[in-house]
């Protein structure tokens, strides 16, 4: 004997379709929510997008700043977001004292914001004396971050000459201070010039083509993503810096 054929009950399978429907929109969502976050957010005030998932922002000045007001970089919060630290630079080559650079160190410390001094290294002239200029010029002390060696042009110097230079400035300035000084150089030019020796040497480098991190493949310790910031006290762009790592970890990377 031949079965009833059943009933279609529309009001069943219109709601089957909306159940079906709403856990694909929950399921989409938290996926989003959660496992997409934005490699970026954007930050007006600041002029730029700041990279997700660093809590620790700074920024690095030199002369091209001109007259900074260190007191409004340091009240300057956007939504949690404040500058938390400073590069500032102090000297170049073997004589060059950066203009700016006393008004700068006297003034971040006065406000209370966590500051490092930066040589802009010449590959053109001895790295011994190069490193006596900084160190007759800067004068770290507990509180403040590493040296750092910025490096980022061979100015027509054979590569083993410069790294020769370059590794003089680092032993000098280690023995004084008693820690490794932070290397900074784009990632092209450290790829290309420096990774084969000084490996070994905490990097801050500079890119600005991804938003996530830097492309480069050994561990960083500051990462520089943009060079047209903006902040309350500067007049002009400035540099924005992340720092790789948590409160705690930056507590003991300063100079004890």
């Amino acid at each position: 004997m031949p079965r009833k054929k059943k009933k279609f009950k529309p009001f069943r399978s219109v709601l089957l379709f909306f159940s079906i429907a709403l856990a694909a929109s929950v399921i989409i969502y938290f996926s989003v929510r959660y496992f997409n976050k934005p490699s970026s957010v954007v930050y007006p005030e600041f002029g730029i997008s700041l990279p997700s998932g660093y809590g620790i922002h700074g920024i690095d000045v030199s002369r091209y700043q001109n007259n900074i007001s260190w007191q409004q970089v340091k009240e300057m919060k956007i939504r949690g977001v404040t500058i938390d630290f400073a590069f500032i630079k102090a000297t170049e080559g073997t004589n060059k004292i950066d203009e700016k650079f006393g008004r700068n160190w006297v003034f971040a410390e006065k406000n209370k914001v966590v500051k490092g001094a930066y040589h802009y290294f010449n590959p053109g002239k001895d790295g011994k004396k190069q490193a006596i200029n900084y160190l007759e010029t800067v004068k770290l002390k507990k509180g403040d971050l590493p040296p750092v060696l910025d490096i980022e042009d061979l100015n027509a110097v054979p590569v083993p000459l410069m790294q020769q230079r370059v590794q003089d400035w680092l032993l000098l300035v280690e023995k004084e201070y008693k820690v490794k000084p932070i290397l900074y150089s784009n990632v092209d030019f450290y790829n290309r010039y420096l990774s084969s020796r000084f490996s070994d040497y905490p990097l801050w480098v500079a890119h600005y083509l991804q938003k996530e991190k830097p492309r480069i493949e050994r561990n960083w310790l500051f990462w520089q993503h943009n060079e047209r910031g903006q902040v309350n006290g500067i007049r002009s762009y400035v540099d924005f810096n992340v720092y790789n790592g948590d409160s705690i970890s930056f507590e003991k990377l300063k100079l004890k």
